[in-house]
């Protein structure tokens, strides 16, 4: 079940129900207020100079918003919104098709931008900056360059690791906003919110049950209310309450600190069969059977963020709580050792 609340890939049913509660407007976008309010402002500034809008870039970790903010911005412009992704654009060609079929003002939003082939990337920096692009027709000596105006565009990038975006692609960026996870507070408005749009009948403290295990996601916690509602509907006559969540969030195994079975797997592979560490991430991913790039993008952001795993030079490490939260003795000496 970890993988179905955690992982970026979505299913149709679960892309069809994001979008029944995507917000379409800034003022039902809940959190995030810094960069909504920097967010406002720029668009109000460029529909005042009837220019379009600055190229924006959205970082942070999966599931907080980030292509929510993108057709926010679209509707706040009153332009298209036309969408693919990094790993989609495997050559120039792909790139030159968007670009070309492009409105003036006109949103490109491009969803894991970090992705992008360095050939189509480079491709990218005269659009951004000059709006032009140049297509190579033929080859050897026929060979010849063809240079083609694009009208004045957007490019809204959204990433989850932005270190590995190149400096050359993030300094053409003009406004860089990273997202941040949400707090209990927020997403209780945001469980409130989803559950008047699909009509379900939840408690405050249902809600905040929710909330409270959603790891700081607006997407995990509208998927985790989901369940619960099934839950309800089917074992308790379709009303949300504490209890109701707590029994129904038991059955995915998602403790009330939001940790699922293989958050605890991969901090009990850790203590129990590495001492503790430190070890590295790929030894880790092989032991819990995960691969190594899903724990370090999907489960250790949180793992680290609630303080119960620790990366270090010489890898990763169990911290004082997570032996606390296992019921596991820490080795002799570790407190003096975390001082």
């Amino acid at each position: 079940m970890s993988d179905r609340f955690a992982s970026e890939t979505l299913n149709r049913a679960d892309v069809e129900f994001e979008q029944t509660l995507r917000p379409g407007r800034f003022v039902d976008f809940v959190g995030q207020g810094k960069v909504r309010e920097r967010l406002e402002l720029s668009v109000a500034a460029a529909r005042g100079r009837g220019e379009s809008l600055d190229h924006v870039l959205l970082c942070g970790p999966p599931g907080l918003g980030k292509t929510t903010m993108a057709y926010i911005l679209g509707a706040a412009m009153g332009v298209n919104v036309k969408a693919t992704s990094g790993p989609i654009l495997a050559k120039p060609a792909d790139l030159a098709g968007l670009l070309t079929n492009l409105e003036k003002g006109e949103i490109l939003f491009i969803d894991e931008i970090h992705r992008i082939q360095k050939s189509v990337e480079e491709y990218l920096y005269s659009a951004m900056e000059d709006f032009v692009i140049d297509i190579v027709l033929d080859q050897g000596a026929h060979a010849r360059s063809v240079r083609l105006n694009l009208p004045r565009f957007t490019l809204v990038g959204a990433t989850t690791r932005s270190g590995l975006l190149s400096a050359p692609m993030r300094s053409r960026f003009g406004l860089i906003n990273r997202l941040d996870y949400y707090s209990a507070e927020e997403l209780y408005a945001v469980v409130m919110r989803s559950a008047e749009i699909l009509g379900v009948n939840i408690a405050d403290d249902g809600a905040q049950e929710i909330a409270a295990r959603a790891r700081g996601t607006p997407r995990i916690a509208n998927n985790l209310l989901r369940w619960v509602r099934d839950y309800a509907q089917v074992r308790a006559g379709n009303r949300i309450t504490r209890d109701v969540a707590d029994r129904a969030l038991a059955m995915l195994d998602v403790d009330r600190h939001g940790l699922d079975e293989m958050d605890k797997r991969i901090l009990a592979t850790i203590i129990e069969k590495y001492g503790g560490g430190p070890v590295g991430l790929a030894t880790v991913a092989v032991s819990v059977g995960e691969e190594p790039g899903t724990l370090e993008e999907v489960y250790e952001p949180y793992l680290i963020q609630q303080g119960l795993l620790a990366r270090t030079p010489q890898g990763r490490t169990a911290t004082l709580a997570a032996y606390q939260l296992l019921g596991l003795r820490p080795p002799a000496g570790f407190q003096q050792e975390l001082l």
